[in-house]
């Protein structure tokens, strides 16, 4: 996803170092994640491979702690972009820490769909363009809302999986308070805002093709909508619908921009 951001908005900096961070600092705290989240009925195969692979946690958890240390230094002053990133990642995990001053976060995290799907967004679109230096202008913009709508409507299914166990926890969010019907309208306007702007990227330099393949994963999250909030298998979930956030990015790549 960083290297469609690189790719379609034609950034020049030294691209890989970054990558091979985000790739690293992606490791350390997926695994950090995982490795706090309790047992959870409805990520029966997810929870029951993580409880049998504390170890394996742990050991990925410091191999991606010293990648990210060692790929952050090329970037060290560029700081001041990459510390919000650090912080707002740590901070999705942190009410999962046995300590009172952050389990009072779950009472407080009201926005934690958007919170998780802008710290996405920050770290695969914005991210790269801040260390650039590229000029902000409309196309960086629209490519960021893009973005976010997308991977916020992804996000939506994954909360509503949760819903249950969220507030038997105390997990207040978006999805939580919204019935059935609600959530299908913020659904559907994520989607409705992706497109609109993915557009809209036609007026700043975006083939029709590109964009083609940018709208497709929005599609098909559409598409697979109702059968996801039947269907709460660990495969659909963390396969396909992980999968949708970076499908046109794998495509992007062997298109010539």
């Amino acid at each position: 996803m960083v290297h469609q951001t690189n790719h379609l908005l034609h950034l020049e900096y030294n691209s890989q170092s970054l990558l091979l961070f985000v790739f690293f600092s992606t490791l350390c705290s997926y695994n950090l994640h995982w490795w706090l989240t309790p047992f959870s009925s409805s990520e029966k195969i997810r929870s029951q491979w993580t409880q049998q692979h504390r170890i394996t946690h742990i050991i990925l958890i410091c191999i991606g702690a010293a990648g990210s240390f060692w790929f952050f230094l090329p970037y060290i002053d560029h700081w001041i972009w990459i510390a919000p990133a650090a912080l707002l990642t740590f901070l999705y995990s942190a009410p999962k820490l046995p300590y009172p001053i952050f389990r009072h976060l779950k009472k407080i995290a009201i926005g934690k769909t958007i919170f998780l799907s802008f710290v996405w967004m920050y770290v695969t679109t914005a991210l790269p363009i801040f260390i650039s230096g590229q000029r902000w202008q409309e196309k960086e913009l629209l490519f960021c809302c893009s973005r976010f709508f997308l991977i916020y409507a992804i996000c939506i299914l994954f909360d509503y999986r949760d819903r249950e166990q969220d507030k038997q926890e105390g997990i207040r969010s978006m999805i939580t308070y919204f019935s059935s019907n609600g959530v299908n309208y913020l659904f559907l306007t994520s989607l409705v805002l992706f497109a609109i702007s993915t557009i809209l990227l036609t007026y700043f330099g975006i083939s029709m093709l590109v964009i083609v393949v940018l709208l497709v994963p929005g599609l098909l999250t559409g598409l697979i909508y109702g059968t996801a909030k039947k269907n709460h298998s660990d495969y659909l979930y963390y396969f396909i619908l992980d999968g949708l956030m970076m499908f046109s990015s794998l495509i992007t790549v062997f298109l010539s921009i």
